[in-house]
């Protein structure tokens, strides 16, 4: 069981940029997947979810209504569409999946069993 982010990058403030998830988990489809981001000298903090389906999304307050996550259970792909970025966007993001499937995971870091690599995202002003 393995997941692979990528797509991170350097961007403008005000610019949009997609990363992705790419998931070896034999029961993607009944997965609920999480984004979280660390920033330099922060913990770790939630930023989205997604239902196993794709029927059900959550955003942290920070990032609500500028991000938007999707999933592709064919290719076994989630992704996390950023736009209106800001450099307090600036951080290290890591997709994760609890250890069985939940449909709808939780938003705390301990409800997650595996963890991406995670793929920097850097926002200039």
């Amino acid at each position: 069981v393995q997941l692979q982010a990528s797509g991170g990058g350097l961007v403008q403030a005000g610019g949009s940029l997609t990363v992705s998830c790419t998931a070896s988990i034999p029961t993607f489809r009944n997965t609920g997947m999480g984004w979280f981001r660390q920033a330099p000298g922060k913990e770790r903090e939630f930023v989205g979810l997604i239902s196993g389906n794709g029927a059900y999304t959550g955003y942290a307050d920070s990032v609500k209504d500028r991000f938007t996550i999707s999933r592709n259970n064919t290719k076994k792909m989630v992704f996390l569409q950023m736009n209106s970025l800001k450099p307090e966007d600036t951080a290290v993001y890591y997709c994760a999946a609890p250890g069985r499937p939940r449909g709808i995971p939780g938003r705390l870091q301990t409800q997650y069993d595996i963890w991406g690599q995670g793929t920097q995202v850097t926002v200039s002003s």
